[in-house]
Protein backbone atom coordinates (compact mmCIF):
# COMPACT_ATOMS: atom_id res chain seq x y z
CA UNK A 1 0.00 0.00 0.00
CA UNK A 2 2.60 2.51 -0.98
CA UNK A 3 0.21 5.39 -2.10
CA UNK A 4 -1.50 5.51 1.63
CA UNK A 5 -1.74 8.37 3.38
CA UNK A 6 -2.46 9.02 7.02
CA UNK A 7 -6.07 11.01 7.10
CA UNK A 8 -6.01 13.53 8.99
CA UNK A 9 -10.04 14.38 11.12
CA UNK A 10 -10.76 17.68 9.95
CA UNK A 11 -13.89 18.18 12.13
CA UNK A 12 -15.84 15.69 14.37
CA UNK A 13 -18.33 14.19 12.11
CA UNK A 14 -20.68 13.78 15.66
CA UNK A 15 -19.95 17.46 16.83
CA UNK A 16 -23.85 18.79 17.80
CA UNK A 17 -25.28 15.71 16.82
CA UNK A 18 -27.48 13.89 20.16
CA UNK A 19 -28.67 10.67 18.26
CA UNK A 20 -27.10 7.81 16.74
CA UNK A 21 -23.53 7.26 17.35
CA UNK A 22 -22.84 9.49 20.01
CA UNK A 23 -19.57 7.93 22.19
CA UNK A 24 -18.52 6.04 19.29
CA UNK A 25 -14.81 6.55 18.28
CA UNK A 26 -13.62 7.40 14.90
CA UNK A 27 -10.33 5.38 13.51
CA UNK A 28 -9.93 7.61 10.70
CA UNK A 29 -6.58 9.29 11.75
CA UNK A 30 -4.72 5.63 13.05
CA UNK A 31 -3.00 3.70 10.72
CA UNK A 32 -0.71 0.27 11.34
CA UNK A 33 2.50 0.62 10.40
CA UNK A 34 4.58 -2.63 10.39
CA UNK A 35 7.99 -2.89 11.40
CA UNK A 36 9.81 -6.44 9.83
CA UNK A 37 12.13 -7.03 12.31
CA UNK A 38 14.41 -9.39 10.51
CA UNK A 39 14.27 -6.93 7.42
CA UNK A 40 14.31 -3.92 9.25
CA UNK A 41 11.66 -2.51 6.95
CA UNK A 42 8.39 -0.46 7.50
CA UNK A 43 5.10 -0.49 5.87
CA UNK A 44 1.55 0.41 6.19
CA UNK A 45 -1.30 -2.28 5.49
CA UNK A 46 -4.86 -0.25 6.30
CA UNK A 47 -6.18 -4.15 6.61
CA UNK A 48 -4.66 -4.60 10.14
CA UNK A 49 -7.55 -2.07 11.29
CA UNK A 50 -9.72 -5.59 11.46
CA UNK A 51 -6.87 -8.04 11.68
CA UNK A 52 -6.53 -8.48 7.89
CA UNK A 53 -3.14 -7.41 6.77
CA UNK A 54 -1.74 -9.54 4.63
CA UNK A 55 0.60 -10.37 7.97
CA UNK A 56 -2.45 -11.65 9.76
CA UNK A 57 -4.40 -13.63 6.31
CA UNK A 58 -4.70 -17.55 6.75
CA UNK A 59 -3.08 -17.98 9.91
CA UNK A 60 -4.82 -19.29 13.29
CA UNK A 61 -4.55 -17.37 16.24
CA UNK A 62 -2.63 -18.94 19.20
CA UNK A 63 -1.50 -17.77 22.62
CA UNK A 64 1.56 -20.28 22.58
CA UNK A 65 4.55 -18.40 21.36
CA UNK A 66 6.42 -21.55 20.55
CA UNK A 67 3.59 -22.15 17.97
CA UNK A 68 5.32 -19.73 15.43
CA UNK A 69 8.84 -20.49 16.52
CA UNK A 70 11.40 -21.93 13.65
CA UNK A 71 13.16 -20.86 10.60
CA UNK A 72 9.86 -19.75 9.04
CA UNK A 73 8.83 -17.66 11.84
CA UNK A 74 8.14 -13.67 11.29
CA UNK A 75 8.26 -11.38 13.86
CA UNK A 76 6.85 -7.83 13.57
CA UNK A 77 6.07 -4.52 15.59
CA UNK A 78 2.73 -3.48 14.66
CA UNK A 79 2.97 0.15 15.28
CA UNK A 80 -0.14 2.12 16.14
CA UNK A 81 0.42 6.00 14.48
CA UNK A 82 -2.36 7.94 14.97
CA UNK A 83 -2.18 11.94 13.42
CA UNK A 84 -3.59 14.80 14.50
CA UNK A 85 -3.90 18.61 12.69
CA UNK A 86 -2.62 21.44 14.76
CA UNK A 87 -1.94 24.66 14.13
CA UNK A 88 0.34 24.67 11.67
CA UNK A 89 -1.23 21.38 10.07
CA UNK A 90 -0.87 17.78 10.61
CA UNK A 91 1.28 15.72 12.79
CA UNK A 92 1.91 12.36 14.73
CA UNK A 93 0.53 12.65 17.97
CA UNK A 94 -0.02 8.90 19.00
CA UNK A 95 2.65 6.51 18.30
CA UNK A 96 2.69 2.80 20.19
CA UNK A 97 3.75 -0.67 19.13
CA UNK A 98 2.47 -4.07 19.79
CA UNK A 99 4.72 -7.45 19.04
CA UNK A 100 3.32 -10.40 16.76
CA UNK A 101 4.58 -13.24 15.00
CA UNK A 102 3.93 -15.57 12.25
CA UNK A 103 4.75 -18.71 10.80
CA UNK A 104 2.95 -19.00 7.60
CA UNK A 105 4.26 -22.95 6.59
CA UNK A 106 3.13 -23.43 9.64
CA UNK A 107 0.10 -21.46 9.23
CA UNK A 108 -0.07 -19.85 13.41
CA UNK A 109 0.51 -16.41 14.09
CA UNK A 110 1.08 -14.99 17.62
CA UNK A 111 -0.35 -11.55 19.27
CA UNK A 112 -1.69 -10.76 22.92
CA UNK A 113 -5.05 -9.49 21.09
CA UNK A 114 -5.54 -7.36 24.38
CA UNK A 115 -2.23 -5.45 24.22
CA UNK A 116 -2.52 -4.60 20.49
CA UNK A 117 -6.30 -3.33 21.31
CA UNK A 118 -4.73 -1.43 23.97
CA UNK A 119 -2.12 0.05 22.13
CA UNK A 120 -4.21 1.24 19.57
CA UNK A 121 -6.07 3.14 22.26
CA UNK A 122 -3.09 4.67 24.00
CA UNK A 123 -1.68 5.81 20.46
CA UNK A 124 -5.19 7.46 20.10
CA UNK A 125 -4.89 8.85 23.33
CA UNK A 126 -1.39 10.36 21.97
CA UNK A 127 1.19 8.62 24.24
CA UNK A 128 4.32 6.88 22.62
CA UNK A 129 5.16 3.67 23.95
CA UNK A 130 8.42 2.53 21.72
CA UNK A 131 11.17 2.01 24.59
CA UNK A 132 10.25 -1.64 24.29
CA UNK A 133 10.37 -2.35 20.30
CA UNK A 134 14.97 -1.97 20.43
CA UNK A 135 17.36 0.92 18.95
CA UNK A 136 17.44 -0.81 15.53
CA UNK A 137 13.76 -1.00 15.22
CA UNK A 138 12.83 2.61 16.79
CA UNK A 139 15.28 3.66 13.92
CA UNK A 140 13.54 2.11 11.15
CA UNK A 141 10.25 3.70 12.62
CA UNK A 142 11.70 7.20 12.44
CA UNK A 143 13.09 6.89 8.87
CA UNK A 144 9.73 5.69 8.04
CA UNK A 145 7.86 8.47 9.39
CA UNK A 146 10.57 11.24 8.47
CA UNK A 147 9.97 9.85 4.57
CA UNK A 148 5.99 9.82 4.71
CA UNK A 149 5.63 12.36 5.39
CA UNK A 150 8.77 15.10 6.62
CA UNK A 151 5.81 18.38 7.28
CA UNK A 152 4.41 16.12 10.10
CA UNK A 153 7.42 14.83 11.35
CA UNK A 154 8.74 18.42 12.05
CA UNK A 155 5.38 19.28 13.51
CA UNK A 156 5.42 16.59 16.23
CA UNK A 157 6.29 16.63 19.55
CA UNK A 158 9.82 16.86 20.79
CA UNK A 159 9.01 13.71 22.99
CA UNK A 160 8.14 11.54 20.00
CA UNK A 161 11.59 12.80 18.12
CA UNK A 162 13.83 12.36 21.10
CA UNK A 163 12.23 8.80 22.07
CA UNK A 164 12.61 7.49 18.44
CA UNK A 165 17.04 8.93 18.82
CA UNK A 166 17.57 6.41 21.58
Amino acid sequence: MADFQFNIIKNDPLDGHKGTNIGSISLDNVAPVFIDIKAQHAFIDIGAMHARSEVEKRVKWVTDKSETSGPDEQEYWLVWVTTERGEHGPYYAGVTACYMSVNKVRKRGYKVMAEHVNMMDKSMKHHFILDHIGTDNRRVLKDFLMQHDARMWELSDEALKTMLER
